[in-house]
């Protein structure tokens, strides 16, 4: 006859280690409201299954780098217009345009929001179960310069692969020299149509040239871009502005009491 006094070892070296953990709990309970077998096993696996689950969230949320605090619940959307309200929470429910390999171009000015856009649909695609990477365009160059001087460009690009979505925020502030916009130009090139990016820029396309030295690259990164791509130009106040305002105004608030 089996020991039941085996069953935490036995279930930890299954790789069960909730169901081991729980099943004290759970085999209280489940005498004193007189589950049937097959129910305090469906406990126990449903317990495994929801630790797995945060883990998996927790891991892939660490990987990602997002900024911390940069969610959409955060985001203030009565700065931008409703139609882009509309266009962002389409993005975030359906997801169908990560699956096709489609991509999110955001354009504006300094402040306006798009850092805090990117990253916000960055955290619902984790939450969603996509593995996103988060990267300033100008760190990203540099980990991919460093890979290509040591012959291993190929193996960097392929090792992105694994992220449906790569955010890549400020592209406008990569310098504009050869080596910088080349491997930058053999990203874009590799994901097109296999994987998603997400890119904030403060320049419109036709001041591009200010990151390709070389303008045919430009124009084939720009292809390769806008091919299956959303683009969405914000606008209005910058958010460090009126914070800043705020911050006034709740001075002079306090003052006057």
């Amino acid at each position: 006859m089996p020991d039941a006094q085996t069953l935490p070892l036995l279930l930890r070296q299954l790789r069960l280690p909730t169901m081991a953990a729980c099943w004290p709990q759970l085999e209280t309970r489940a005498r004193a409201e007189n589950w049937s077998l097959p129910q305090t096993l469906a406990a126990l696996c449903e317990h495994e299954l929801a630790e797995r689950e945060r883990r998996r969230l927790a891991r892939h949320l660490k990987e990602a780098r997002l900024p911390v605090g940069k969610t959409l619940e955060s985001f203030e959307f009565d700065a931008i217009a409703a139609e882009q309200r509309r266009q962002l929470s389409a993005l975030a429910g359906d997801t169908q345009w990560v699956d096709q390999a489609h991509n999110l171009l955001l354009f504006g000015p300094s402040g306006v929001g798009k850092s805090h856009v990117a990253a916000g649909l960055g955290h619902t695609l984790v939450d969603q179960g996509y593995r996103v990477r988060y990267a300033t365009a100008s760190s990203l160059v540099q980990e991919l310069q460093a890979a290509k001087q040591a012959l291993r460009l190929s193996d960097a690009l392929i090792k992105l692969d694994k992220y449906a979505v790569l955010v890549i925020d400020d592209i406008g502030y990569v310098q504009r020299s050869e080596a910088e916009t080349s491997v930058l130009f053999e990203l874009i090139a590799h994901r097109y149509e296999s994987a998603s990016l997400i890119i904030t820029a403060n320049q419109p396309f036709s001041a591009w040239d200010s990151i390709f030295p070389d303008s045919m690259m430009a124009v084939a990164a720009i292809d390769r871009l806008v091919h299956h791509a959303t683009l969405m130009e914000l606008s209005g106040e910058s958010y460090r502005k009126r914070a800043y305002q705020r911050q006034l105004q709740g001075g002079k608030a306090g003052s006057s009491d």
